[in-house]
């Protein structure tokens, strides 16, 4: 391993660390000599099944819930029982439903709230109570796992595009508030190889991928190397959208 892939003294959060993408991320994280906090919040057993298998470190769980943001207050003071400082976080929870985009009253102003505040708000509630120990770093990234359907219009339904939208906005004023020492970058895949997605099969992201430009589904792991890359190598990077989608927008 290089020195400027080497991740070693350095710790990160990830949300929605325990499956997906966000589990992805935590291997790459650990495996480049990072503490990492797995953030989860409906299951602590698949949590502690990934925490486990991490390569040695100064790993461990924490409850997250994007609705609340107490819960990440209690986070910043777990990081502050570790020396205070906190250098990487992943903001990868978050939630959505397939609805076609016609379907008016089927997304509800109930369920459009709940994607509101999952996608936007909780992002946000996290970046709010970390700033001190992000800042106390000095060299900090914040990626904020987006979609393309913020700069696409097309996603699994018109708030979850919205969402996303919203989510890159923001990531371009804070990438301007908080410098110079925290960064902030949006990384934005297409359809994934996940279940974050219901009913979206292999079948279907196979097919798919046959009309993109370089014709290959897009993995969880392939998305985390990004991430990875946000810490390591873009340091001169922020309020920016970096785009891991095989060509799917173009």
């Amino acid at each position: 391993m290089s020195a400027i892939d080497n991740l070693a003294g350095r710790l990160a959060v990830v949300t929605g660390g325990s499956n997906g993408i966000g589990a992805a991320t935590v291997k790459r994280l650990a495996a480049a000599g990072a503490d990492v906090i797995i953030g989860y919040h409906s299951s602590e057993v698949r949590a502690q099944e990934l925490l486990r298998s991490l390569p040695a470190g100064r790993h461990a769980v924490a409850h997250l819930a994007l609705e609340d943001p107490a819960s990440f207050q209690a986070l910043a003071a777990q990081i502050d029982g570790r020396g205070g400082k906190l250098d990487i976080l992943v903001n990868s929870a978050g939630f959505t439903r397939a609805i076609p985009h016609h379907d008016l009253e089927a997304l509800t102003d109930e369920l459009f709230e709940q994607i509101l505040i999952a996608n936007i708000r909780g992002p946000y509630s996290a970046i709010r109570a970390l700033r001190t120990q992000l800042r106390a770093s000095g060299d900090a990234v914040i990626v904020n796992v987006s979609s393309i359907s913020g700069f696409t219009a097309s996603g699994s339904n018109v708030a979850y595009c919205a969402s996303k939208a919203a989510l890159d906005n923001i990531g371009m004023s804070l990438g301007r508030a908080l410098g110079p020492e925290i960064r902030v970058i949006s990384v934005s895949p297409g359809a994934v190889a996940t279940d974050f997605v219901p009913g979206r099969d292999r079948a279907a992201l196979e097919a798919g991928a046959k009309s993109t430009p370089l014709r290959r589904v897009v993995e969880a792991d392939d998305v985390a190397a990004a991430i990875l890359a946000c810490a390591t190598h873009l340091k001169v990077s922020t309020g920016t959208t970096i785009v891991v989608d095989g060509g799917r927008h173009l």
